[in-house]
């Protein structure tokens, strides 16, 4: 009689977790990195609306200064190197390319609100434009809705394009201490102590505002009791999860599309 094969021990068993780096140089280019990898990621989602949409990330030497994708370049095609440095009156301290001036203002005085936030999201995806029109929040009908559950906001408004650094602190204002905002009649913001982080909340949300949508079409949602969805988003709902949650897309992508470590 054959004897069951021994469990592997648990030391053995390898699971990626956020690296730590010795230098602000590594630290730099990691977050490059990911944010390339990221920008290719909405680009093949179909985030991408023109020159709308951006995600920044915070210099880990320079706090008021934040890596972006450039005006005018195609998310799928991003590299390390095509991404400029902005300092926080949105002028570039690195690069060759211009900025979005109106929507890095947003991004600006939200990393100035919160020094904790690494890096912010913001793009004109479909599904997150559509609930944002309805001036709601999404509802705890779903476990990957949870995670957002009493952890995002609403900025009620609209007033045109985004042009100056006031309406970036209302919305920042809005923000408060949650993950993400939805901004009326505009869209999603998120925020992550990660580029990772940032990202895959953005991209949860964008499905979590598509489901919710369509159950609404088909019939009345059944939302999960408050109680519960505490819990699930306790479980769910922090930056370390969305950063594990994020590896299968990083891993994806960086070896389809290499050429976004040039």
């Amino acid at each position: 009689m054959n004897e069951t094969p021994a469990p592997v021990p648990l030391e053995q068993l390898h699971f990626a977790m956020p690296p730590t780096h010795a230098t602000a140089a590594e630290e730099r280019r990691y977050r490059k990195e990911r944010l390339a990898g990221a920008l290719r990621l909405f680009g093949r989602y179909g985030y991408e609306e023109g020159v709308s949409g951006h995600i920044t990330a915070r210099d880990p030497q320079y706090a008021d200064c934040f890596w972006v994708n450039p005006f005018g370049l195609a998310f799928a095609d991003m590299t390390v190197s095509d991404l400029i440095l902005v300092n926080g009156d949105g002028q570039v301290v690195e690069g060759s390319r211009h900025v979005n001036q109106a929507a890095f203002l947003v991004h600006a005085q939200v990393h100035r609100a919160r020094p904790d936030v690494v890096a912010v999201a913001h793009t004109h995806s479909v599904h997150g434009r559509a609930l944002s029109a309805l001036g709601e929040l999404l509802d705890p009908i779903t476990q990957e809705a949870c995670a957002f559950y009493e952890d995002h906001a609403l900025y009620d408004a609209y007033t045109g394009v985004s042009v100056d650094e006031e309406e970036g602190r209302w919305i920042a204002g809005a923000l408060g201490p949650h993950k993400a905002v939805i901004l009326r009649n505009h869209g999603l913001l998120t925020v992550g102590d990660s580029v990772d982080a940032a990202a895959w909340w953005f991209i949860a949300m964008e499905r979590c505002c598509q489901v919710q949508l369509a159950a609404r079409a088909a019939g009345r949602p059944v939302p999960i009791d408050h109680k519960d969805a505490v819990a699930t988003r306790d479980q769910l709902g922090s930056d370390l999860v969305a950063w594990i949650n994020h590896q299968p897309l990083w891993g994806r992508i960086s070896r389809a599309e290499p050429e976004l470590f040039a």
